[in-house]
């Protein structure tokens, strides 16, 4: 087909729907060019929402079988016309059976990622999976993103989609990863996890453990989804830039915080064992190592990405317990600074200049002297090389100063006056015996 423009929305939309062929091939190419149409040229979203049509494509929506180009097409023009339109979404919920459409199309997928219905030689049950076909992958990120923008646009409807929680953890837990994983589909499904209403355990014990848990914390595998996100975003610091990462990682760290505060303590303390400075990276000042948590400080410093640093630097703050005392203790305050005082947090008390110099300050952790500025331990830190020079050693430098304030002297650029010289005319300077 060549080109079209806002002028041909009804040509084809009868083509798609009214077609007296109906023929697959057909339909679907009338869509495809009723899709791009709708990208392109953005007052066409507003005459296909009067046009009526709309009915007829979250009819479509309903797809049954192995063709997902339906589904992806159809999807793709639902979630277009959430922008810059006036059209109400209300009676495709209530008449079209829009989220149960949506429902059973992730439902679909995630019987793909279960190993369900797939031949032998085409998934191993036991690890993590990619789908291969290239057309199920765009149809679940169409899906997704229009999942994400009716939450978003309609939130009293979110409740409608809640049975899909457990698909949409379960087909991030075992997608296949890229190098760089913060893309189709695991980007969407990260987003999509952000609309929901996440619940924590239903009931604990006295010691925390749960005894009934939600799909986020099952109970065969508590810490499996959180762990996940975990390796996404170990993944992500190590290949993305900063610069990237400055927009495509700030959903997961968001989403690790909401995880971080609904998580019963076993799997926050897993969270903080895997995101925070553990003891053996303190032989030397912490955010030298090749460590998750040393990235993750180097991030919260960064000055090319604000919305990173910030959300890194919260995420750190919250899995401390909010705590200014314990932040520090866990990262040191050199990169806990900036961010207490940009927030209006108090210094802990121990910290304050009027408490003595900080760098002197001592810190126990784990029975051992720790350095409260660089996190480093006391007996592991470089000796101060002015201790170790000799008398020798100390009258060539005194004597080289000596010479370099006389030859600043001679050239009267400046007046200066040689140490040496006041502390003699002071009484300052005592003969030693030989």
């Amino acid at each position: 087909m060549a080109s079209t423009s806002a002028a041909d929305i009804p040509a084809l939309c009868e083509m798609a729907f009214d077609h007296e062929h109906k023929d697959v091939e057909f339909t679907t190419a009338a869509l495809k060019k009723l899709a791009n149409t709708l990208l392109l040229e953005e007052k066409s979203r507003q005459q296909f929402a009067d046009s009526g049509y709309a009915t007829k494509v979250a009819d479509n929506l309903q797809v049954d079988g192995e063709d997902r180009q339906i589904e992806m097409i159809c999807s793709r023009v639902l979630f277009l016309l959430t922008y810059n339109t006036t059209f109400d979404f209300n009676p495709l919920f209530d008449d079209h059976s829009l989220a149960k459409s949506i429902e059973n199309n992730i439902m679909y997928h995630g019987q793909k990622y279960s190993g369900r219905n797939l031949r032998e030689d085409e998934v191993d049950t036991n690890t993590p999976i990619c789908w291969l076909r290239l057309v199920d992958t765009r149809a679940l990120s169409e899906s997704l993103k229009l999942l994400f923008n009716l939450c978003q646009f309609y939130p009293d409807r979110k409740s409608s989609f809640t049975p899909i929680l457990p698909q949409i953890l379960m087909i991030l837990y075992r997608t296949h990863l890229e190098p760089n994983p913060l893309q189709p589909p695991v980007n969407y499904l990260i987003n999509a996890l952000l609309n929901f209403d996440l619940p924590g355990c239903l009931e604990k014990t006295a010691d925390d453990n749960p005894i009934e848990c939600t799909p986020l914390f099952p109970s065969s595998h508590p810490t499996g989804h959180t762990q996940r996100l975990i390796s996404i975003l170990d993944l992500a610091v190590r290949n993305e830039k900063e610069e990237v990462l400055e927009t495509t990682a700030i959903p997961l760290l968001t989403l690790l915080r909401r995880v971080n505060e609904i998580a019963p303590q076993y799997v926050q303390e897993h969270m903080s064992k895997e995101l925070l400075p553990s003891d053996s990276e303190r032989d030397q000042p912490l955010g030298r190592s090749d460590s998750l948590a040393s990235r993750l400080l180097k991030l919260s410093t960064t000055p090319v990405a604000p919305n990173l640093k910030e959300g890194v630097s919260s995420l750190l703050f919250e899995l401390s317990s909010k705590d200014a005392a314990t932040f520090v203790r866990n990262v040191g305050y050199g990169y806990a600074a900036g961010y207490l005082m940009t927030h209006n947090i108090p210094v802990p008390a121990s910290l304050n200049a009027s408490e003595g110099d900080a760098g002197e300050k001592v810190t126990i952790i784990g029975g051992r002297e720790i350095n409260p500025i660089t996190g480093q331990r006391r007996d592991m830190e470089p000796p101060d090389p002015g201790l170790e020079m000799t008398d020798e050693e100390k009258e060539r430098e005194a004597e080289k100063l000596f010479v370099l304030f006389e030859r600043l002297k001679a050239t009267g650029v400046m007046s200066a006056t040689n140490p040496v010289e006041q502390a003699s005319r002071e009484g300052r300077l005592e003969e030693v015996d030989d």
